[in-house]
């Protein structure tokens, strides 16, 4: 088996603990924010078990189901974000980070900056968006 430094030739050291900073940084932010995201869902749905009236006939309910609904999707979001997160995490782990998963050329240092979890780079990523 081929050893980590080997298979991460493509990015130098300072440039693999750049990225893992970078990662575990974006982690514990996007941690925090579902955190914050669950407790303002359960606070809508606690601010609404006290009304014996239903969405449809409450003045506040459409905009009370809107934010719920809003804040469903950002959490969604967020939750796939952190997953990104965390395999990008486990490819710098196991040595793959830095390499297309479609075309096993070196996703550029300036690409991986921008976007530490991308697993593609820029010519196989806009092809998939075609």
């Amino acid at each position: 088996m081929t050893g980590i430094a080997e298979r991460t030739s493509a990015l130098t050291g300072e440039q693999q603990q750049s990225m893992r900073d970078m990662l575990v940084a974006d982690r514990d932010s996007t941690e925090a924010l579902v955190t914050q995201l669950v407790a303002d869902l359960d606070s809508f749905t606690g601010a609404r078990a006290d009304s014996a009236t239903d969405d449809e006939h409450d003045p506040e309910g459409p905009t009370l189901a809107f934010e719920r609904s809003q804040s469903a999707a950002i959490l969604g979001q967020t939750r796939e974000h952190l997953e990104q997160i965390e395999q990008a995490i486990v490819r710098l782990d196991d040595g793959d980070f830095g390499s297309c998963a479609t075309c096993g050329k070196t996703i550029p240092f300036a690409r991986l900056e921008a976007r530490p979890y991308s697993t593609q780079c820029v010519a196989c990523a806009s092809k998939a968006r075609r």
